[in-house]
């Protein structure tokens, strides 16, 4: 194994993989700092090297810690006190002590390394090359691994685009540019149709990292779905021009989003519906048909409710400790509680108010909505 022509292999790698040069110098001395070990030294040691990128003529180090009986135990026969728990084993192929490190370095302090120049070596055989070899493989991997949960992590909580590649039972898998993310069954809207090929934009809900490599979680179902992409599509959103205050969300039925603008001139709700309705109109059609009412948000509760409550109109609305009671027409009532009682159910999730709905002129509560806690 050449020094020289082995640097220069690597570096190819460093396009091809997307490795930040300074990190893939790196592996290839760890790798060449390997070799050498294997070809040249003993097990045991700690050896360092340095690569010239440019020249590919490697220098090497024999690395050893500074110790003393406070850090390390110098007797392997002397049984350790609890105490001496933390302390190391001393060994001399690793390790300097104190005394001996300040003859060579008079300011040498304990846990310091001691590096030591070794002779130059350019030529490695067959087993320390494919020793290198190795490492170098396996670094690449880990690099690729890590950096590739970096990237995603640094995604975490936003919206990207990706493509139905497989499904896999009731999940789905997502080709989104280097991983494929995973949709589970909760996490789809309810009756949507996957099929390979087919492009979604998707909520990314969490990055880990795994043995198998970064696990991408994916949501269309998550209110903040709705959120993100209101600001890709609405640049006053985007710039915070207009405030998305509260949504609420069943997935794949209907959505109530409130907005907010202290911008005079402005009309948050005309804004985020858009010219003829073209703004919501697209995020519409992203979410496969969900229907969308926006509203204006208030500070004021009982202005915020009567909002919340649209399209149905209210007669009236009277707050009471964590209640807030509505009295409606009796021709609204039904608009106000909605079919399975869903408008009256999502009101009550954009306010944070259990809503209790009456009509005039009845003294019973005709539907009560408690606030659902997610």
């Amino acid at each position: 194994m050449d020094i020289k022509s082995f640097a220069s292999a690597v570096s190819q790698i460093t396009t091809e993989k997307e490795i930040p040069e300074e990190k893939m110098i790196e592996i290839v001395e760890q790798a060449v700092a390997t070799a050498y070990k294997k070809e040249y030294r003993e097990k045991g040691e700690v050896v360092k090297a340095k690569v010239d990128p440019k020249t590919g003529e490697a220098n090497f180090w024999l690395v050893k810690t500074v110790v003393d009986e406070t850090t390390a135990n110098f007797d392997e026969e002397e049984e350790k006190e609890e105490e001496e728990d933390e302390k190391v084993q001393y060994n001399p192929k690793r390790h300097i002590t104190l005394e001996d490190a300040k003859k060579i370095k008079p300011d040498a302090v304990l846990g310091e390394e001691i590096e030591t120049l070794l002779e130059k070596k350019e030529d490695f055989g067959r087993i320390a090359a494919q020793t290198a070899k190795q490492v170098i493989l396996q670094k690449i991997k880990e690099t690729e691994r890590e950096l590739i949960f970096n990237e995603y992590k640094d995604k975490e909580g936003e919206v990207i685009s990706g493509i139905v590649q497989r499904m896999e039972g009731r999940n789905v898998l997502i080709d989104i540019g280097k991983v494929l993310g995973i949709l589970h069954g909760d996490e789809q809207i309810p009756g949507e149709n996957y099929r390979p090929g087919q492009r979604y934009k998707v909520y990314v809900l969490s990055v880990e990292d795994s043995s198998r490599g970064p696990s991408v979680v994916l949501s269309r179902a998550f209110p903040k779905l709705l959120t993100k992409l209101f600001e890709l599509e609405v640049p006053e959103i985007a710039a915070g021009t207009v405030e998305i205050r509260a949504v609420a969300r069943e997935p794949g039925s209907r959505a109530k989003i409130a907005v907010y603008s202290q911008e005079e001139g402005i009309d948050p709700v005309g804004t985020a519906v858009g010219q003829r309705g073209t703004r919501v109109g697209a995020i519409i059609s992203e979410l496969s048909g969900e229907k969308i009412d926006i509203i204006e948000y208030f500070e004021d509760p009982v202005e915020f409710v009567k909002n919340a409550l649209s399209p149905a109109k209210i007669s009236d609305v009277e707050i009471k400790e964590n209640r807030a009671i509505v009295t409606v027409p009796e021709d609204q009532l039904s608009l106000a509680i909605g079919k399975d009682g869903q408008n009256v159910r999502l009101a009550a999730k954009l306010t944070g108010w259990r809503i209790d709905v009456k009509a005039i002129g009845k003294d019973e509560i005709e539907e009560t909505a408690e606030v659902e806690n997610n």
